[in-house]
């Protein structure tokens, strides 16, 4: 089925037709903090205070006044998109509602049910969600540490570090090497590394075509591969080298300050490189004590509530939830089947069985665009995957530009129903 802006919030305002909640009077509000105002957390926050016709306090705590979506910061790399179109404010979600703080949350205490900012600030809850996204694994990468960001950027949290690569990716001299670290299993958006790729690779087909690029890998294999590799050999034919773990790809040291990077002892002089450590959950939710050794947060499957606590939600790239990836439109999902299981804790408000969904669209190359998705169910164990689908190598033109079309719809979408 194809997905646009009109479908994606039609599907929502039908939702919220059925679920809106009866006014409690005469008692306080319940009160919701969330934690981490992206698609997950801004979902949530809209949905609850909208469904619930006010009868819910939804406060969300984000640090950034203005958000600027990881999703789609790979067309920005790619000239097919502006920054700023990235970005995306509060004021609407304030207007509905929602109670915004820009601050950052610092501690959790569970037992007393509040949450400590950095201001000071202590928020009485309820219910808490927590969506903060990933953190980075210190010394998943030899070498590199966030104090090496300015000079070998991960821009995998998207903002100054989004411009910064793209910048260096243009200055980069006549024939030099592009090198992207990519990161091992589980991370953000997995066929976002390899996007990057294509959209690096555009760039410098035009400006610089005898540069190159390599790409170390710590993983046997990724999201999309055939669909990649077809389209670099279709597109960048003799400019893109994958180093699986077979070749040397997980054995990898980089050195900043000299602009090397060492795979299996070989060591490569580079222009550029852009490294994506491995990731763990947002610190605030190992600060609240929901993680485990995965280093992600384990919650039900059929609410996305935290298995550590009866109180607190998980949501989108933090959460250890089963098959869905970690992705915009999988923290999406969770957040409407979370703000329907907390509004019916709260208010009383009917709540149906969960169903979550997700795509991950790519763009290769111009009008070059494919898609990977399913739709999933909770299970005892697990969020499962019951249907998906896929682009097939070898699609016509057409196809591929609708799917990139579609992909444009989607993001209208999606932040609509994200922000208002």
């Amino acid at each position: 089925m194809k997905l646009n802006r009109r479908h994606f919030l039609g599907t929502g305002i039908a939702a919220s037709a059925l679920l809106t909640a009866p006014t409690v009077w005469g008692q306080a509000k319940p009160k919701v903090v969330v934690i981490g105002g992206g698609a997950g957390g801004a979902t949530a926050a809209r949905y609850l205070a909208k469904d619930s016709d006010g009868a819910i306090e939804v406060t969300l705590v984000e640090a950034n006044p203005i958000y600027t979506t990881c999703f789609f910061s790979n067309l920005y790399l790619g000239g097919f998109y502006e920054f700023e179109k990235l970005q995306h404010g509060y004021d609407k979600l304030t207007g509905a509602g929602v109670t915004v703080i820009n601050d950052m949350a610092t501690g959790v205490d569970r037992a007393a049910r509040t949450v400590t900012l950095a201001g000071g600030q202590v928020l009485p809850f309820d219910r808490l969600i927590l969506s903060p996204g990933i953190d980075f694994r210190d010394g998943s990468v030899p070498g590199w540490s966030l104090d090496a960001a300015e000079i070998m950027p991960h821009a995998y949290k998207a903002g100054p570090q989004t411009q910064l690569l793209k910048k260096q990716v243009e200055e980069m001299p006549e024939g030099g090497v592009f090198a992207m670290i990519a990161p091992p299993n589980p991370y953000r958006c997995p066929p976002g590394p390899y996007e990057r790729i294509s959209m690096v690779a555009h760039i410098l087909k035009s400006k610089n075509p005898t540069a190159k690029i390599i790409i170390a890998d710590p993983k046997e294999k990724f999201s999309k591969q055939a669909l990649f590799e077809d389209g670099w050999n279709r597109h960048y034919a003799g400019m893109v080298e994958w180093i699986g773990p077979d070749f040397g790809g997980g054995k990898v040291e980089v050195r900043p300050e000299a602009m090397e990077v060492v795979i299996d002892g070989e060591v490569t002089k580079v222009a550029c490189c852009n490294v994506i450590p491995g990731q763990k959950a947002g610190k605030i939710a190992e600060i609240a004590g929901v993680t485990d050794d995965s280093v992600w947060a384990p919650v039900h499957p059929d609410s996305m509530k935290s298995k550590a606590d009866e109180n607190v939600w998980v949501l989108g790239d933090s959460s250890a939830q089963g098959d869905m990836p970690k992705s915009g439109f999988s923290a999406n999902s969770q957040a409407k089947v979370a703000a329907m299981a907390i509004r019916g804790e709260l208010t009383g408000s009917k709540t149906f069985p969960a169903k979550y969904s997700n795509t991950c669209w790519s763009l290769i190359a111009p009008d070059d665009g494919v898609k990977v998705g399913a739709s999933y169910e909770p299970t005892p164990e697990k969020i499962a995957s019951v249907e998906s689908f896929i682009s097939e190598v070898g699609e016509d033109a057409a196809l591929r530009k609708a799917t990139y079309e579609e992909s444009l719809g989607w993001y209208a979408g999606i932040t609509a129903d994200m922000f208002g």
